[in-house]
């Protein structure tokens, strides 16, 4: 089977693992995992590849032992574990860094976690679109001053890096840019928090943006309604098919680009439900 490394979800690991271990050994079954991780349902295995349970931290540690891992599979394994079962956004994000790192160095796809870092840095979507500007340089210095709020030199290196991997940004010899579509997969294992951390960023730039730009330069919108929850679709339907248009108005104006700004569409409750406890 695969190494460990190739892998973005424990499950699908574990699932992997179970069906190269009854090959080899046909009478290998579920029971006999849980027996081995002196768990009591002969379902445990089971249960967990198909995401009806986690596995504890007690849990853990028999595991590992029976699927017979090196110290460096070991601590990918518990990375992992992190990313899909820890609610901390931190613990989270500094787990997936770690995958990302190991995959690299195994010599494992590197696409996932360029995407990932794509998402999660603000300045990485605002350089691709400072791009199409015909002034814009592959120069660090100037792409980090021409951002607000300005991020480092090596912020910048970075993010043109990260749109070189995902196809994103083409430097030709002569200095030349071209703009193109890119390669852009992020694993449904971890879209939910490259996502997250895209939002987080863009709404702490919006809050702050209140403060550092004048009317003139912004425009915040806020309504607070009441709805019935047969509505909340339609919401997001409407809210989705607002985004095409204003891409649409953006990407067909005939003049220019010349600035970088950020729409935000977005709603959230600011209540339970009737008849929530």
């Amino acid at each position: 089977m695969d190494a460990i490394y190739r892998y973005l979800s424990y499950r699908k690991f574990l699932e992997d693992w179970f069906v190269h271990k009854k090959s080899q050994n046909p009478r290998f079954s579920h029971r006999a995992f849980s027996l081995r991780c002196k768990q009591k349902s002969p379902s445990f295995l089971k249960d967990i590849i198909a995401g009806r349970r986690n596995i504890t931290a007690k849990q853990e540690e028999p595991v590992i032992k029976i699927l017979n891992l090196d110290e460096d599979e070991t601590r990918y394994f518990q990375d992992l574990l992190t990313v899909e079962q820890s609610k901390d956004r931190t613990q989270q994000d500094r787990a997936f860094e770690r995958i990302a790192a190991a995959r690299r160095y195994h010599g494992a796809q590197r696409i996932e976690g360029e995407s990932y870092r794509y998402l999660s840095r603000w300045y990485c979507p605002a350089i691709r679109e400072l791009a199409h500007r015909s002034d814009f340089r592959i120069d660090p210095d100037w792409i980090r001053k021409q951002l607000r709020p300005v991020i480092t030199k090596t912020q910048a290196q970075e993010a043109l890096q990260i749109l070189q991997d995902l196809d994103m940004i083409l430097i030709h010899d002569d200095g030349r840019i071209e703009n193109r579509e890119g390669s852009f997969a992020t694993p449904k294992q971890v879209q939910g928090l490259a996502v997250h951390n895209y939002h987080q960023e863009m709404l702490n730039l919006a809050k702050d943006g209140i403060g550092r730009f004048s009317p003139e330069e912004r425009h915040f919108l806020a309504l607070t309604v009441h709805v019935p929850q047969s509505l909340l679709p339609d919401l997001k339907t409407q809210l989705n098919d607002m985004a095409t248009r204003l891409f649409d108005l953006c990407e067909t104006t005939k003049s220019d680009p010349e600035q970088v700004v950020q729409v935000q569409l977005h709603f959230f409750p600011l209540s339970k439900p009737k008849d929530t406890p």
